[in-house]
């Protein structure tokens, strides 16, 4: 039992023990949040290159949407005309229309970039 212990004691002074200090934790914690990071900043990349390619196709609808909304103000207009020269079909489609909350002159909406 003496040489047991006497062989431990041994050892302890051999080989002292391995310290570690904080920094392996802390190297590890690091890596992981630049890694998340980068994660982050990629697909937050991708997904407003995304978005601008949906915007894009998007602008020709926009566009038609646009010239189909200045025949439609056009014709509200010279309706409104009519209706205020006395034509009755004209008077009735701008009661109508009215009923369903379109003003006489409607305000221009031009969409923002």
């Amino acid at each position: 039992m003496d040489e047991a212990l006497s062989e431990i004691e041994e050892r302890e002074r051999v080989a002292p023990p391995v310290q570690r200090g904080a920094n392996l934790p802390l190297t590890i914690l690091l890596i992981a949040l630049v890694l998340w990071f980068g994660f982050q900043t990629l697909q937050l990349a991708t997904e407003r290159a995304n978005l601008g390619e949906a915007r894009g196709h998007q602008e020709a609808a926009m566009q038609e949407a646009q010239k189909l909304r200045t025949q439609f103000e056009s014709l509200i207009s010279k309706t409104s005309e009519l209706a205020n020269k006395g034509h009755a079909g004209a008077k009735l489609v701008m009661e109508e229309l009215q009923k369903r909350g379109m003003a006489a002159q409607p305000e221009a909406i031009i969409p923002q970039k």
